[in-house]
């Protein structure tokens, strides 16, 4: 079940900022889904995810932009079980989660670690679409749960390894890579 998105302007590809950058530790602010730099926004994301191999999400804060808008696109990936394809949301929120569940993450912005977070396995997030503002909810499960979480965490101003229980839950990229684990975001 795909969500319907309005049509984006063709998006440019942007560099993904890395840790310690200091738009990856703040949290971002509310943004107009009708402003035209927040639809190029999204449309850059989107353009960014696609062309970097096994990204399935992408938000604002690893562009550089401390804005609340992420993108999410888990349908290619081999741990997905339910998708709604691609996803770009801003302003999102969780109403519900359910129980977590440990799983491994990587992300662009981490690009030499992965590590073991704790996740809620099955969530309904709200948030606004691009360019029109129409207010949906996503209910979805498993992998694209995790991806959706770990966007909003970017959101927030947090990255996958403040989440991380311990030095021993975290992995060098080299041995992930090996095993083809999860993709990143």
């Amino acid at each position: 079940m795909s969500l319907t998105l309005p049509t984006l302007p063709e998006g440019r590809v942007l560099d993904v900022v890395r840790a310690p950058s200091q738009v990856l530790s703040v949290a971002s602010a509310l943004v107009d889904p009708a402003d035209p730099a927040v639809i190029q926004l999204c449309a850059d994301l989107v353009a960014t995810m696609r062309v970097s191999p096994g990204c399935v999400g992408l938000a604002a804060p690893q562009v550089g932009v401390a804005a609340r808008a992420f993108c999410v696109e888990v349908s290619g990936h081999p741990k997905t079980r339910m998708t709604h394809g691609l996803i770009v949301l801003l302003n999102p929120e969780i109403v519900e989660a359910s129980r977590n569940e440990k799983g491994r993450e990587g992300c662009m912005s981490v690009p030499d670690l992965t590590g073991d977070v704790k996740r809620a396995t099955k969530i309904t997030v709200a948030g606004q679409l691009p360019l029109s503002g129409e207010r949906v909810l996503i209910t979805t499960d498993a992998f694209e749960a995790r991806a959706l979480q770990h966007e909003m965490d970017h959101c927030d101003g947090r990255l996958f390894l403040d989440r991380v229980a311990s030095a021993h839950a975290l992995h060098a990229r080299k041995i992930y890579l090996e095993r083809g684990d999860a993709g990143r975001s």
